[in-house]
This record gives C-alpha cells, sequence and structure tokens, in this order.
C-alpha cells in the first residue's frame, strides 16, 4: 500500500536525522517525561448487526521523550508513550468496558518559535506506530438476557497521523529546565479490529472497521543539553 510505504519512509528519514543530530556538536538535546490525560471513543458493533458509538472516556498515557534541535526553530523528536484507553458504553441492558493498551511511538518535526526562549510555543506533526499490549473487555448484565457473545481481539499494530501544539517555559536561569503543556491529536489510519477466524452465530465481533482517534493534553518536565 502506497501510504503505508510512504509512512514508512518517513520513519526510516526521521532516524536518520536524529542520528545525525547526535553527531553534531552544533545541536541541541532535549530529554523529558509527559503525563497525558486521554480522550477517546470507538465506533462498536451490537450483537443485532448494527452499530453504537461508544461514549467519550477519560484514559491515561505517560511517556518519555528525546528530541533534536536542528535550528532554534526547528527540530525533531522521538517519543515512547504507554497509552491505556477505555471505552464504556451499554446495549441492551449489558454494561460493558473497553481497556486498550498501546505502546505508542512517534516521530515529529517540531516547528518552535524559539527552543531557548523563556516561553517558546511550538507546533508538531508526524507518524505514530503503535504496539498493542494488551485488550480487555468486561461485561456486567443487569438481567442476564444478553442474546450474544462479544469477541474483542486486535491486530499487533496500527499506524496514525499525530499532531498538536504546546508551551514550554524555561523554569530556571539558563532556561535549560523547561515545563511544558500542549495539546496532541491523533487520526489513526487503518482499521485495528482483526477478523482472521470466523465465529459461530452465537459471537460477534464488537470491533469492526474500527480506528482509534484520540485527543490529549500534557503536562511534562524536560531537560536542555
Amino acid at each position: 500500500m502506497k501510504t503505508t510505504k510512504n509512512i514508512i519512509n518517513y520513519f526510516f528519514v526521521t532516524a536518520l536525522l536524529m542520528v545525525i543530530s547526535i553527531k553534531s556538536n552544533a545541536q541541541k538535546v532535549e530529554f523529558g517525561l509527559r503525563y497525558m490525560p486521554t480522550y477517546s471513543s470507538l465506533n462498536l458493533n451490537t450483537s443485532s448487526g448494527g452499530t453504537i458509538k461508544g461514549e467519550v472516556t477519560l484514559g491515561y498515557g505517560v511517556g518519555t521523550f528525546l528530541g533534536f534541535k536542528i535550528t532554534d526553530h526547528m527540530g525533531i523528536q522521538g517519543e515512547i508513550i504507554y497509552s491505556s484507553l477505555t471505552q464504556k458504553y451499554t446495549e441492551n441492558n449489558d454494561e460493558r468496558k473497553i481497556n486498550l493498551k498501546y505502546i505508542n511511538i512517534p516521530l515529529l518535526m517540531s516547528l518552535n518559535t524559539g527552543k531557548t526562549n523563556a516561553v517558546n510555543l511550538n507546533l508538531v506533526a508526524g507518524p505514530q506506530l503503535g504496539i498493542s499490549v494488551g485488550s480487555s473487555m468486561n461485561s456486567s448484565s443487569s438481567d442476564g438476557n444478553t442474546t450474544a457473545t462479544a469477541v474483542l481481539v486486535l491486530k499487533k499494530s496500527d499506524i496514525g497521523l499525530a499532531y498538536g501544539f504546546g508551551l514550554d517555559f524555561g523554569i530556571n536561569n539558563p532556561r535549560t529546565m523547561r515545563l511544558g503543556l500542549g495539546y496532541r491529536c491523533v487520526l489513526g489510519l487503518f482499521d485495528i479490529s482483526d477478523h482472521k477466524s470466523s465465529l459461530s452465530k452465537d459471537y460477534y465481533y464488537v470491533l469492526d472497521r474500527t480506528r482509534i482517534n484520540t485527543k490529549s493534553l500534557y503536562i511534562g518536565l524536560s531537560f536542555l543539553f
């Protein structure tokens, strides 16, 4: 698929730029940690063959990032984020809670008003690779009249487009310690559901043609070297 090939090429080019940046004495490196309250919602199948949109639910992400300053106004950064996404919905008095866990790895280009300024506005965008590290679904029926059993099966990986903006503030005299606040959105590009196996009539896949779209706020602390 051409889109997938372009995204993979972007990953390789960005990684190469990172290696070049590390070897250059003129570049500055930024290392940081973040906490990311994350909102998500999924389109879900029903036992009758219809679809239902789940509630917009709060999950979370925690992660680390490593950035490289090409100029004071442009840079690249790689991140590793552990994300726990929760989805709640009700069907025929059956309350369900879905939990999806991912390790997300965005590779981003960043534009800055001034990376070493007292206040810096940044814009970021780039591809994100997601690796599924677990999923679960809990059900609690109030009347016990569930007609079919929902099955949750995911593909092992996902690719999305990440973008966002933020403000970081120098909180010490040399401005090398930075407090970061911002917003991040991820648009899933592919279906995460996995329907390789056929199911009997008493079972159905709860996810079908589902893409993960998330919106996050973040707060973090970083250091310039």
